[in-house]
């Protein structure tokens, strides 16, 4: 980091127990993006609740060149499992952030095309055949922004495939426009 780590407290003290785990977790930042400009984290405990006691707030503001990474998640009991979630949701942003610096890019694999070829309306689910001839089952709750009821048999659709309990089935249906 280019400028010092900034670790406040509100509404409570903070020990040197939380300090340090706080300044050891920054640290580690570091390493997994070595161009962090300034960190802040503060802890916060913004109120008292009769029936769950100190709800922790942690906040981790990262600036980083062009741009700011925050970082905020639910208020937890415990101080140090709310330092962790933190910490470990702004590692998970920097890598992605570091990903899109250096220009890497999720490949998701087309979802492969089938044709319905047989369709059971009153049981609520039908079988798609593939292009290498596979027959996979589908429930109509796997059918995406289209009725079951309109499906009729020859539609061609793409899908997502999953093993189920009796073999391979359809976990998403969606009709192809083409």
């Amino acid at each position: 980091m280019k400028i010092p780590l900034q670790i406040t407290g509100r509404n409570f003290e903070l020990t040197a127990p939380m300090e340090d785990i706080i300044s050891e977790r920054a640290r580690k930042l570091d390493l997994v993006y070595d161009q962090i400009m300034r960190c802040r984290v503060l802890v916060e405990a913004p109120h008292r609740h009769h029936h769950k006691g100190i709800l922790y707030n942690l906040r981790i503001d990262i600036t980083v060149p062009g741009g700011e990474l925050a970082v905020k998640r639910e208020p937890h009991e415990d101080v140090y499992a709310a330092i962790g979630d933190a910490f470990d949701a702004a590692e998970r942003q920097l890598q992605a952030y570091a990903a899109r610096r250096r220009g890497d890019v999720k490949h998701h694999e087309e979802m492969p095309h089938a044709h319905i070829s047989a369709l059971f309306p009153e049981k609520g689910y039908g079988f798609l055949t593939t292009q290498d001839g596979r027959e996979i089952y589908f429930h109509r709750n796997s059918v995406l922004k289209h009725r079951f009821r309109d499906l009729k048999i020859g539609m061609k659709v793409r899908f997502v495939e999953e093993l189920g309990e009796k073999g391979p089935q359809a976990s998403t249906v969606k009709v192809s426009k083409s």
